[in-house]
């Protein structure tokens, strides 16, 4: 955790370096994007916690709730056993994760807690598997459970656990500025849930006013969202065979319609945007973290060199390029130490935390 090495340029900087040097930043750009992204991602989390109030919150019978499930989702949620237990085992899994990660994503908890941050972060991972086994069992249904939304949530399971794997194996290996990278690679990409809820809304209000908009839906759906089976025949006459028995699996379109006030036109707008809202979303985050690690390639050289002086003191091969780095794999130039740097860097490594787990 080092020190500016400039001094304060005005009041106001050194004010604010008394809010971030405590947090454990050395730069104020670092604590601002930190406190940005890192905020939001806390905020999201935390107003989902009371989700774990599964019949009270999440499926909550009151029609009127805002906060929970997309409108109809819980009709899988309550009335089949795989999606029940798949949105627990998501919610139970990711929503504890994420507040693990935002600790392990604040740098005095490095420099301060090692223990804390090694146990930490193995229980990040092994939460966040759980919560991904969640999502993938009930893709078929979440978000409208269409073939681009089913396969926007592989996707991104896989980036994000491709993701986690190899920031695992580079700490192993002592490579912390890959670990650092495909860490924030990781819930960057998990972060993207929370873009895709702006852009879902965003959408849906859009192509209310354009019209022309239309999506089946079973109706059985239908009638656990509208709330009345009365209600759902006047306005669905098409949903007649369900009602009489004659065909369970009777579906009907719906128009989407975000605007009104028919729970299921409200629902169909949200199924038909969310697969590109999810698909956008992750796009611009997946851009995004690239952007950010090629803006900061002090603290990735930084972290290079202390790699360097651990793997070296380690006794291993190659030192400084002995996890997964590019010279290794691809055809970047071999890395070296520049000897300026070495003094420096042996200062330094001894303040360090991010230990091999």
């Amino acid at each position: 955790m080092g020190e500016p090495s400039r001094p304060p340029a005005n009041g106001f900087v050194a004010a604010a370096r008394k809010v971030y040097h405590p947090v454990g930043f050395s730069k104020g750009y670092n604590f601002v994007l930190w406190f940005i992204f890192g905020g939001a991602f806390l905020g999201f989390i935390l107003a989902r916690l009371p989700y774990f109030n599964f019949y009270g919150v999440f499926c909550s019978p009151d029609a009127s709730a805002t906060l929970g499930a997309l409108p109809g989702e819980c009709y899988y949620y309550l009335h089949f056993d795989r999606y029940k237990v798949g949105v627990i085992l998501h919610l139970a899994g990711i929503l504890p994760a994420g507040l693990l990660a935002c600790l392990q994503f604040t740098p005095v908890v490095r420099y301060k807690a090692l223990i804390l941050h090694r146990v930490a972060g193995w229980l990040a991972i092994l939460l966040s598997v759980i919560g991904i086994a969640g999502a993938l069992m009930i893709a078929r249904r979440a978000f409208g459970g269409g073939i681009e939304s089913q396969t926007i949530t592989g996707v991104m399971a896989i980036a994000f656990l491709v993701s986690l794997l190899l920031a695992v194996v580079n700490i192993k290996r002592l490579q912390i500025e890959e670990h650092r990278k495909w860490m924030l690679r990781a819930w960057f990409y998990a972060g993207a849930i929370i873009t895709m809820r702006i852009i879902l809304v965003i959408a849906a209000i859009i192509i209310a006013p354009l019209g022309g908009y239309y999506t089946a839906m079973p109706c059985a759906k239908v009638a656990f969202s509208v709330g009345s089976d009365e209600q759902t025949l006047q306005d669905y006459p098409a949903c007649a065979p369900y009602f009489n028995g004659t065909n369970p699996d009777q579906w009907t379109m719906i128009t989407a319609n975000f605007n009104g006030t028919d729970v299921a036109q409200i629902a169909a707008a949200l199924d038909m945007t969310a697969g590109m809202a999810l698909w956008l979303a992750f796009l611009l985050h997946a851009i995004g973290v690239e952007v950010y690690l090629h803006l900061t390639p002090a603290e990735h050289n930084r972290l290079r060199a202390v790699s360097y002086q651990r793997q070296l003191a380690a006794g291993m091969r190659n030192p400084g390029r002995a996890g997964l780095t590019a010279d290794r794999l691809g055809d970047a130039e071999q890395w070296t130490l520049p000897e300026a740097k070495a003094e420096k860097v042996q200062a330094e490594t001894s303040k360090d935390s991010l230990p091999a787990p």
